[in-house]
């Protein structure tokens, strides 16, 4: 089992917990936040936490945010690097508003999980690749 460290900068959300069953940690508004249509907002997420060496992590939209918030992860996914851990690495979740919303503090909004880090790679330039082609870019379902 992996041990992370974790800062809360609030006594007013819920502490992080793994979830039987799944393998995502669901992360928690940190404040009340108030969007405008087209507003983008780095939303605090009231964490810092340390994550064990060799590790990054992946935060992503919980699949009910938008239905339920109408707000889109800017960056598609976001990366916190295992670097980002001091005492003032406040993790936050960028967004834009698709309508007038606001999201009460405490609120589940998205949600990580950490990947080991890619090992060392090496590129090596060849004529051709061995295996057969699958037929392009968007050929598969046809």
């Amino acid at each position: 089992m992996k041990e992370l460290k974790v800062k809360y900068f609030t006594n007013d959300i819920d502490h992080l917990a793994c979830v039987p069953g799944s393998d995502w940690v669901d992360l928690r508004a940190a404040e009340e936040i108030v969007l405008k249509t087209g507003d983008y907002c780095l939303i605090p997420l009231g964490v810092a936490i340390a994550l064990p060496e060799g590790y990054e992590a992946h935060v992503v939209p919980r699949s009910s945010t938008f239905k339920n918030y109408g707000i889109l992860q800017t960056n598609s996914m976001g990366v916190v690097d295992g670097s980002y851990r001091g005492d003032n690495d406040q993790w936050r979740w960028p967004v834009y508003a698709t309508r007038d919303v606001t999201i009460p503090k405490n609120s589940r909004i998205c949600q990580f999980r950490i990947v080991e880090n890619q090992p060392p790679l090496l590129f090596t330039v060849v004529e051709h690749l061995e295996d057969a082609d699958r037929g392009g870019f968007g050929s598969t379902g046809k």
